[in-house]
């Protein structure tokens, strides 16, 4: 397996028009179904977001001159972390995930009419604007599960957009944000490796771990 140096290097040499080729022939058109703003059976909606986003997030929030807090936009990923005897969450954790309401959808998610609208269109995460396409290198995620297509270096996930025609604009742009997507999750993966120092097991909060240092749930580094 190549290191995530060498996987970075490859993904900044990808070609937007290669990727936008693979797009194009996959094809795609977002229906505005939801499925990839809500939550999947009994897992709530959960889709990585670096810090920077959250911040974004946070500004684009904002209620007049109020600034969102961080918790209102991001929770820490859950995988790692457990309940403890008085039910609050303890452990530690890698990156961060869109914050969920109570039904476990999206909290930037709203429907009327049975169409699906994200109120944070203009500054959602690069994982929501690339959706549902990932690209076949180590160290980058793939959203909602395994391929259900492939073109290439281009991997599609289930969407019931996929299959539709896209123009050549739209598949550029998307291809472009594909790319950035995935230079940035492999030099938030190499900057978390090289940040990495193991929580106390015994602190009974949660610590979560991204390119920034280790913080705590409410985006606090720990070391303050």
């Amino acid at each position: 397996m190549q290191s995530l140096e060498a996987e970075l290097d490859a993904a900044r040499q990808l070609a937007v028009a290669d990727l936008a080729d693979a797009i194009e022939s996959i094809g795609f058109e977002c229906t505005r179904c939801g499925a990839c703003c809500t939550a999947d059976g009994e897992d709530d909606h959960t889709a990585t977001v670096f810090p920077d986003e959250v911040r974004d997030l946070q500004q684009a929030a904002a209620t007049g001159d109020e600034e969102r807090d961080w918790r209102d936009v991001a929770r820490p990923m859950p995988y790692g972390l457990a309940e403890s005897e008085d039910g609050t969450l303890e452990g530690e954790t890698f990156e961060w995930a869109l914050q969920t309401d109570g039904c476990g959808d999206c909290v930037f998610y709203e429907e009327a009419d049975g169409m699906g609208t994200c109120v944070a269109h203009e500054d959602r995460p690069l994982i929501c604007r690339t959706y549902p396409f990932s690209v076949a290198l180590a160290g980058t995620s793939q959203p909602m599960g395994e391929a259900v297509d492939e073109e290439g270096i281009v991997r599609a996930h289930e969407c019931e957009g996929l299959g539709r025609d896209i123009s050549r604009d739209d598949a550029e742009e998307l291809a472009q944000a594909l790319k950035e997507r995935a230079v940035r999750e492999l030099e938030e993966a190499i900057a978390v490796r090289d940040t990495y120092r193991p929580a106390d097991p015994d602190s009974g909060e949660v610590v979560v771990h991204d390119s920034e240092g280790a913080k705590r749930m409410d985006g606090t580094p720990l070391e303050d």
